[in-house]
């Protein structure tokens, strides 16, 4: 089993427990509040799943149907989690409406705050650790898991503030309008996890950054070119796909033509983890004069 799968399992086990923790500070309490923070941990534990099983099917190797693999599987669970997230939020947004019109005295308060601090705290590291793995193994999913997290995390310290400024007051409609507001953070950050997911299912250009580092590999590997222009980029969850097109002397032969664009598909290979490199071979009449990349000088000219 890969690491991006065995953090996708344990994501799962982590939710269960999280959720465990919230449900049963929202029974000790009765907190419309604490409701929300359990709900939402209703959808992490379900998004934990189609993380999960959007992994293993991008994990899938190409095949005669996907000859390009399985790699946008991810954005696909991306997507879903943050329509689970928009749901939830609907759902808390109601609960609080019911439990504004009618407020009520929150129970052993002081129970329901230490279970879900503790709650809150397993979720904050668990939140570092998918980050930081759905980074190094560039999967979208668990980077969208760890974000998801995040907001949770931010959202409980909330829950746990207006409890607390509740008991302290005696203003128990602190807590309703602390679940709505929850709910609108949840809802605003379904939205942008659902934007950004969407940009991957887009096929959109890799970052800035990394297409500096594109054009950099090309210009100082594709010695004995004339230049090489068209150049287009996408990523789909782990790969980087990368084509131009490639302009060489009339007088290069295909095998002396096959030895640059190895070159450059190797050191491309070498600086973008799982880069897809399809370079077009073109004559010299192709060239497109200060719209190309310029080509460094071949030393052994």
């Amino acid at each position: 089993m890969s690491s991006t799968l065995r953090t996708a399992v344990a994501s799962i086990l982590v939710g269960l427990l999280v959720l465990g923790l919230k449900t049963l500070a929202w029974w000790l309490t009765g907190s419309v509040a604490l409701l929300s923070d359990a709900l939402e941990s209703i959808v992490n534990v379900a998004t934990a799943v189609a993380a999960l099983i959007a992994i293993r099917v991008a994990a899938l190797p190409a095949d005669a149907n996907h000859p390009y693999g399985h790699h946008k599987a991810e954005f696909f669970s991306a997507v879903l989690e943050g329509l689970l997230i928009v749901a939830a939020a609907l759902l808390i947004l109601h609960e609080a409406w019911s439990a504004l019109r009618t407020p009520r005295v929150i129970d052993a308060p002081l129970w329901g705050l230490l279970v879900t601090l503790g709650a809150t705290a397993v979720n904050a590291v668990w939140c570092q650790v998918l980050l930081r793995a759905g980074r190094r193994e560039r999967s979208p999913a668990l980077v969208a898991d760890g974000r998801h997290l995040y907001a949770d995390v931010l959202t409980s310290a909330g829950v746990a503030a207006g409890i607390s400024l509740a008991w302290a007051t005696g203003w128990w409609i602190l807590d309703p309008l602390m679940a709505a507001l929850v709910a609108l953070n949840i809802l605003w950050s379904g939205g942008l996890l659902i934007r950004n997911s969407l940009s991957g299912l887009m096929d959109e250009a890799v970052s800035d950054s990394t297409l500096a580092v594109v054009r950099d590999v090309i210009a100082a590997e594709a010695r004995g070119a004339v230049e090489a222009h068209d150049l287009r980029t996408r990523h789909a969850g782990k790969a980087t796909f990368i084509d131009f097109h490639l302009v060489v002397p009339g007088e290069t032969s295909v095998f002396e033509a096959h030895e640059i664009c190895d070159r450059i598909e190797g050191a491309l290979q070498d600086e973008i983890e799982d880069a897809r490199v399809t370079i077009h071979v073109e004559p010299e009449h192709k060239a497109k004069p200060g719209e190309g990349i310029a080509v460094g000088p071949d030393p052994e000219a």
